[in-house]
């Protein structure tokens, strides 16, 4: 309707404008000159809005269309734990890996390195804890660390733009872009921010949502605190497989600066899958 009536409003503007033109004294009277103008430029603004409608698309919009995409949001809202298996690469190293993650952020991931298995994350839903390679002896890690752990570990099941306005998240459209030769919307999302050394600082990252399928293929962010403080991390995300009903990413890439620091390559993902409460606690001595 607007459309419509913008057009018109066009028209009679149009018609309006200069019906006569003075030229040496001599009036000239040229309607067919106008209403093929006329023509013209009703043409140029029809396609123009049209365009505009058909590409037109929001925040909102993009992520509802991939929560769609992935499953649905009623489909991910019935799964309470998801178990993957896979295998992990680090500098020319493979060594497999099971990651296991509840709702409610616990999560815990244990590593085979050289024959050796250990628990290298870990979350009991307060506290986070890891395990020491050398010394095989779980590790407390400071309480800010606890924190900022449980704010991102409620993400997990699927990711941060499921159900995100409840969380009182913020998402924005900068606009269309391209991320390794694949048109994207580049989307920045803002999460509730978290602590560095005791100070809140904001927290945000860009994700790339691929134009056609929308669904994200990669993520910026700026590391905030920790050895890597100030890096750029990207994470490529590929390779959706359908399980149970739902799309998850096979294959997560983890770059810091450009150069990777980490693939993860998932063989089996389940959920709902009977899960041994105790094993989110870390041991006592």
């Amino acid at each position: 309707m607007y459309i419509i009536q913008f057009l018109k409003t066009q028209l009679i503007k149009s018609n309006c404008f200069v019906t006569f033109l003075y030229f040496k004294g001599q009036t000239f009277i040229n309607h067919k000159l106008i209403q093929m103008k006329t023509l013209k430029l009703l043409s140029a603004l029809f396609l123009f809005s049209i365009g505009a409608i058909i590409n037109a698309q929001t925040a909102e919009e993009i992520v509802d269309n991939y929560i769609k995409n992935i499953g649905g949001t009623e489909a991910w809202s019935k799964i309470e734990s998801m178990k993957i298996t896979g295998v992990g690469r680090q500098q020319g190293v493979d060594y497999p890996f099971v990651a296991t993650m509840m709702k409610d952020g616990r999560t815990l991931i244990n590593v085979d390195l050289q024959g050796t298995s250990f628990i290298v994350e870990a979350f009991d839903g307060e506290n986070f804890w890891s395990m020491n390679f050398q010394t095989q002896k779980a590790e407390a890690a400071d309480s800010e660390t606890s924190i900022n752990y449980k704010n991102e570990a409620r993400d997990q099941i699927p990711d941060a733009f499921h159900n995100y306005k409840e969380k009182g998240y913020k998402v924005e459209l900068i606009g269309e872009d391209t991320w390794e030769g694949t048109e994207v919307f580049k989307i920045k999302l803002t999460k509730n921010p978290i602590l560095v050394d005791g100070v809140e600082e904001e927290n945000v990252s860009y994700y790339f949502f691929d134009t056609e399928n929308f669904v994200p293929i990669a993520s910026e962010t700026v590391v905030k605190s920790g050895p890597a403080k100030g890096a750029t991390a990207q994470t490529i995300i590929s390779d959706y497989q359908e399980v149970e009903g739902v799309y998850i990413p096979f294959t997560i890439v983890e770059k810091f600066n450009g150069q990777v620091n980490l693939e993860m390559l998932y063989n089996t993902v389940e959920f709902n899958t009977k899960i041994d409460a105790s094993i989110f606690t870390m041991p006592k001595e």
